[in-house]
């Protein structure tokens, strides 16, 4: 049968319907329009799928399409009937297509709203998520052409495609009819459908992500003969770290080679095809041009992912950016994801992997933070930081021009990877802002995300970043990832300084510090720090410059058990012998102390933190791995009971051991060396010694043995079991410590609210479709500006009053006697002023006139106007009646490509405007949300009695806020909202001024089906 789209000439090919999708099991596809061109490519498929899903297809036993068929299942209109195509390698593994049909179920064209579909995948990628993902493409395309209904006919056996539909979340009616389920699904996006695709989404990219981290094999191409070499350092990185699984060598040169060849032990071939095995990942370190050959090589045999080190792509110019569109077109097309190009690599240090596949030599302590860079340089700097300052590392990904892989996808692994902890990134640009705030505002509420972000003021992405362009500053998207609970920092050392106390230590309750030590000045220094953050501090303890180790471990258990602090500073400087002469030999004995204190308390709720100044060793001590040493005898330790004295030597400094190394045991290979040379993160700061759960060492300086040569005499006396150890953050100086401190306070904060995000308010008086109908009226108008069009004062006061916001009233003045005349029918006392764009809401200038309660009054001041500032078709003046008095704000709104729709709030005035003191929250917003945006200003006191005066009607404002946020929200085609001014004043608010401007909504990726940036 044919339908009447069957005699209807075809419409132009729609390759916006292009796309790829990560599937269920981390691989990629990609999602087409078929053609009439893909006759051979349907057949072949359907030759592979089985007779039982062709059964399932088409209700009796069909072995293979007629050429009837075949004709029909290419030739589409892409309106009232279409097909779909996932493909592999350029070959069809699943299609879906849609018929359009009338309500007797007969094939119709529009205005018929309802389709058929049916679904077909090949047997061998069932259960790999390819028809939900069709599923949501298919349902876009139909409501793209106004189809609002999927029907579908499914026998009760095939319970696969049952799920499918059930599963996916729209609202769904079912029903037995002939021996076959019947399905009904309204394609109307809904908050389920919504969130079964987003959970889809972070299982496929996490999954993605996992197999690029956990491979069961690697090969290496471009490993040369030699040693040295990008290649040949990566597979020596990777046998160094004594990676779990088989490592391949490549080199084509060996084409023609006689017998086998090995590179430092590991089988040396010519391409990928010759290892004969699989291989689940592959480190590409060849030329540029070189580059497609070993893609084509991977992707023909089955290789799932790729980290691509190789240079001259998008970095280096116009070639360079097609470069890099071929090769991740090239990557997708075989279903394989790409690290890079231009990357440093990635490490994984979970035991059971112990991967290195990157240029660092070391690879870094297994840990508890994961950390994404996008540039190789800070990616070293920050290896070698976190090294310094103990902390391990659960993963590392360096991704350089970040053309497939991102810090999404890192993102959605480490949501509920229980290897992570924390969650740092050091990021150049944002490709897409708008998933970024979802994700990590779903990330930070069950783990921390500390973010600095590189080039905010170059006004231009990085080379070789694809981003989305922004109107936006950047101050607004650090305040939007604020919001979203992202902890932002402004530079690689506070972000090593906020990772390893976020890594080490519990979230404060609250803002209240105690501070202790011995030395006063710095106790000042650390209270005036805490002031600065906003934090809380209480009057610093000091305990003198005599005070000893164990006065120390006393005021901290003391400190940690009052209820009145919620955290704890502790303060350290080199103590002074009887001879004047300073002593630096007792950080040990200190850190030991301190960390017997934090290990007595019952259940550890206080993060603590040390400010040290010169204290030799103590740095060092929290840093290494030396609790199971005695402790040294004198200046009142606390040495456990039995401990004997030994000589030992002070720990290892940090250039005497490699990232990952444990002291007492030699971890490091011959000619290995730490990550070193790179740009300082600071000085030797101490954290947690994550070796501290490590077996304590049998030989070398750090062995404890009864004659000290490390095999345990029999006869002696059994070393003492050691204090259990505590992890304690340590800092050069105390602003830094302050500052890690605030970062960790706002952030536990933020997670106690976001357990209680609150609601966005139902308002009865809001007229939803009065302000549609306006919006289409205006847009939809003969002559309308397809760009957009602003809103004439009675407009925009029509659609505001339909969302409940009230704009007084402003009357032309165009002569005196028109003022006047204004001025009755609004009555005195009245407000003249200008309404020129050069003079708008600039008071400042003189272009305002309050308070004439008379003729005379208005007349006079008419007069002053126009004399001093020019004629009145130049100033266009407008006469209002007189408010009550207050504070006057700000309420703006604007949708942004890039990062959605923003709504601000600030001060109105020029000292506001020059300050920056401006607001923003992500639409729609709650109201909690305005509750904090209203009180986040710097100039917030002003709306709250500031010197002695009266308080302004909160929550009136923050009703408007809300309102304008709905308005927003409901609307997208309302992309910008200015209230200018907004009276507030202690009862009730006034609007004097509002514009608002009206164009066709921009795309919202977000709400579409899955899909990967498009190359």
């Amino acid at each position: 049968m044919q339908s009447a789209s069957d005699q209807l000439p075809e419409h132009d090919y729609p390759d916006h319907w292009e796309a790829d999708v990560v599937l269920r099991d981390g691989g990629t596809a990609r999602i087409r329009p078929i053609t009439a061109d893909d006759a051979d490519r349907l057949v072949s498929f359907y030759e592979q799928v089985s007779d039982e899903s062709k059964y399932y297809r088409f209700f009796a036993p069909y072995p293979r399409l007629s050429a009837k068929d075949v004709h029909r299942f290419t030739h589409h209109d892409f309106v009232d009937r279409v097909g779909l195509a996932a493909t592999v390698g350029g070959e069809f593994i699943a299609t879906v297509r849609y018929d359009r049909i009338n309500d007797r179920g007969l094939p119709a064209s529009a205005p018929a709203d309802e389709a058929e579909v049916a679904f077909l995948v090949q047997d061998a990628h069932q259960g790999r998520g390819v028809a939900s993902a069709l599923l949501e493409h298919i349902a876009a395309v139909a409501r793209e052409r106004d189809i609002r209904r999927f029907a579908a006919e499914v026998l009760p056996a095939n319970n696969k495609m049952i799920k499918v539909f059930t599963d996916a979340g729209y609202t769904q009616k079912r029903s037995f009819e002939d021996g076959a389920v019947r399905l009904h699904l309204d394609l109307e996006p809904t908050d389920r459908s919504l969130a079964v695709q987003r959970a889809r989404e972070q299982r496929a990219e996490a999954r993605s992500v996992q197999r690029l981290l956990t491979p069961r094999s690697v090969a290496v191409v471009g490993a040369g003969r030699a040693p040295g070499g990008v290649g040949r350092t990566v597979l020596r990185n990777l046998l160094g770290a004594g990676y779990t699984g088989r490592v391949y060598a490549v080199n084509a040169a060996l084409a023609g080679n006689g017998g086998p060849v090995a590179f430092d032990g590991v089988p040396a071939h010519p391409s990928v095809a010759a290892i004969g095995e699989p291989v689940d990942l592959a480190i590409v370190a060849v030329p540029a041009e070189r580059v497609p050959e070993v893609v084509a090589d991977c992707g023909e045999h089955g290789v799932q992912g790729l980290v691509v080190l190789s240079a001259g792509y998008a970095e280096s110019g116009a070639d360079g950016r097609e470069r890099q569109r071929q090769l991740v077109r090239q990557a997708r097309s075989y279903g394989m994801r790409i690290i890079g190009p231009n990357a440093f690599g990635i490490i994984n240090t979970a035991a059971d992997v112990r991967l290195n596949a990157s240029l660092a030599p070391q690879t870094p302590a297994a840990g508890r933070i994961g950390l994404f860079t996008q540039s190789g340089a800070i990616g070293i700097a920050l290896l070698a930081g976190l090294h310094r300052r103990g902390a391990g590392l659960s993963s590392f990904i360096s991704a350089g021009n970040r053309a497939d892989v991102s810090g999404n996808d890192f993102l959605q692994h480490w949501y509920d990877d229980p290897g992570t902890d924390v969650v740092l990134l050091y990021l150049e640009s944002i490709g897409n802002p708008r998933k970024f705030t979802r994700l990590a505002r779903r990330t930070a509420a069950v783990k921390p995300v500390v973010v600095v972000k590189g080039a905010r003021h170059s006004g231009s992405a990085p080379p070789g970043h694809r981003v989305p362009v922004t109107r936006i500053p950047h101050a607004t998207v650090s305040a939007l990832l604020r919001q979203a609970g992202v902890i932002r920092v402004d530079t690689v050392t506070e972000l090593v300084d906020a990772g390893v106390l976020l890594a080490a230590q519990p979230l404060p309750a609250g803002p209240r510090v105690a501070i202790l030590g011995n030395s006063e000045s710095l106790g000042l220094l650390t209270y005036d720090a805490c002031l600065t953050e906003g934090l809380r501090p209480l009057r610093p303890l000091d305990l003198t410059t005599a005070a000893e180790p164990a006065d120390f471990r006393d005021a901290l258990v003391a400190a940690l058990a009052d209820e009145t602090s919620d955290a704890v500073v502790v303060n350290a400087i080199p103590w002074v012998g009887e001879n004047g002469a300073t002593e630096f030999g007792d950080g040990e004995v200190l850190a030991a102390s301190l960390r017997e204190a934090v290990a007595s308390a019952q259940a550890p709720t206080k993060p603590v933190v040390v400010v040290h100044v010169e204290m030799g060793g103590l740095a060092e001590a929290l840093a290494v791995a030396t609790s199971t040493r005695p402790t040294a005898p004198g200046r009142g330790a606390a040495a456990a009971p039995g401990a004997r004295p030994t000589g030992l030597p002070a720990a290892p400094g940090t250039g005497t051991a490699g990232i990952g190394a444990v002291p007492g045991t030699d971890s490091s290979g011959p000619g290995d060396s730490p990550v070193a040379g790179t740009a300082d993160t600071g000085p030797n700061g101490a954290v947690s010694a994550s070796a501290l759960s490590a077996p304590a060492p049998t030989s070398g300086a750090g062995a404890v043995a009864g004659d000290g040569d490390g095999d345990g005499d029999p006869g002696s006396t059994p070393a003492p079991a050691p204090v259990p150890p505590a992890t304690i953050p340590s800092y050069p100086a105390a602003e830094r410590a302050v500052r890690a401190l605030a970062e960790a306070v706002r952030y536990g904060q933020w997670r106690r609210q976001a357990a209680d995000p609150g609601r966005v308010p139902e308002y009865e008086d809001i007229d939803e479709a009065g302000a549609a109908a306006l919006i289409e009226r205006v847009l939809g108008g003969d002559g309308a500006d397809p760009r957009g069009v602003t809103l004439d004062t009675a407009q925009a006061g029509e659609l505001l009053a339909r969302y409940g916001i009230a704009v007084l009233p402003t009357l032309p003045a165009p002569t005196p006697d028109a003022a006047v005349a204004a001025a009755g029918r609004l009555g005195y006392p009245v407000a003249l002023k200008t309404t020129a764009p050069h003079l708008r809401h600039r008071p400042d200038l003189g272009g305002v006139r309050l308070d004439l309660a008379s003729e005379e009054q208005l007349r006079t001041a008419y007069a002053e106007l126009t004399e001093v500032l020019g004629k009145p078709e130049e100033l266009l003046p407008v006469v209002q009646t007189m408010v009550p008095r207050g504070v006057d704000t700000v309420v703006r709104s604007a949708i942004d490509p890039a990062v959605g729709a923003v709504l601000s709030f600030g001060l109105a005035g020029a000292a506001s405007e020059l300050l920056g003191d401006t607001a923003h929250r992500l639409v729609p917003a709650t109201d909690r949300d305005v509750a904090d945006l209203v009180r986040s200003l710097r100039t917030a006191p002003l709306l709250f009695g500031w010197r002695g005066s009266a308080p302004v009607d909160t929550p009136a404002l923050e009703e408007v806020l809300l309102r304008v946020s709905r308005l927003v929200d409901d609307h997208p085609e309302v992309v910008a909202v200015s209230l200018e001014p907004v009276v507030v004043a202690a009862r009730g608010l006034s609007v004097l001024g509002a514009t608002v401007r009206l164009a066709p909504p921009p795309p919202r990726t977000d709400l579409g089906p899955r899909s990967l940036p498009s190359y």
